[in-house]
């Protein structure tokens, strides 16, 4: 790449901005959050799975900004709940609700549950849209592990503080961020992207 190409971020979460751009700075890809571009509207998180959210979030800002835009979309989704929170995890206590209100009701959902039922799985799912609005590139991975009864660690975000990982017997709260970088949903979904995204901005550059 001769340039070093630029993306702008669907996102406002800080803390998943912040992973996204650890994830691609190696490879010579700036990152920047929509709130440091426009004041843009929120995109509407209206669609059926992770997939059709994280394009609807990457299309909407590439189509105002023209501009390129990478959009995730990712969640918690637990057997014994039926697949829940799935796609409403960030507002699983109601909108606007905190990381803490979620854990609450995820653990009230789960009181009656015992250990051995508590599996479940986080899912990332990732789309880049050209600022034409067409997407050009989506991944999508997931990481499993099981829900504790009491939050563990104060690193990560949302769910990170009850979703233990087996392998480790620790929570995504409690790992480091560089072990969190190689094991989690997010990062094994952008494994399978990032070597798309760089032959993509090769060949545009």
């Amino acid at each position: 790449m001769t340039d070093k190409p630029q993306i702008v971020l669907g996102s406002r979460n800080l803390k998943k901005s912040g992973e996204i751009k650890d994830l691609l700075a190696p490879h010579g890809i700036d990152v920047i959050s929509v709130a440091e571009v426009a004041d843009l509207a929120e995109v509407v998180e209206d669609g059926a799975s992770f997939a059709e959210n994280a394009a609807k979030k990457a299309r909407e800002p590439a189509l105002e900004l023209s501009r390129w835009v990478l959009a995730e979309d990712s969640g918690l989704m637990v057997d014994a709940l039926e697949g829940r929170p799935g796609i409403y995890s960030a507002r699983y206590a109601g909108e606007n609700a905190s990381d803490q209100e979620n854990n609450d009701k995820l653990l009230m959902e789960l009181a009656d549950v015992p250990p051995a039922r508590r599996s479940a799985g986080y899912v990332c799912s990732i789309a880049l849209s050209d600022p034409e609005g067409q997407i050009r590139l989506t991944a999508e991975a997931s990481c499993r592990g099981q829900i504790i009864d009491s939050p563990r660690g104060s690193n990560g975000f949302g769910y990170d503080p009850l979703f233990m990982v087996p392998e480790y017997h620790r929570t995504f709260g409690e790992l480091d961020a560089v072990v969190k970088q190689r094991l989690s949903h997010r990062a094994r979904a952008f494994a399978r992207f990032i070597p798309r995204l760089v032959a993509l901005f090769r060949g545009d550059c």
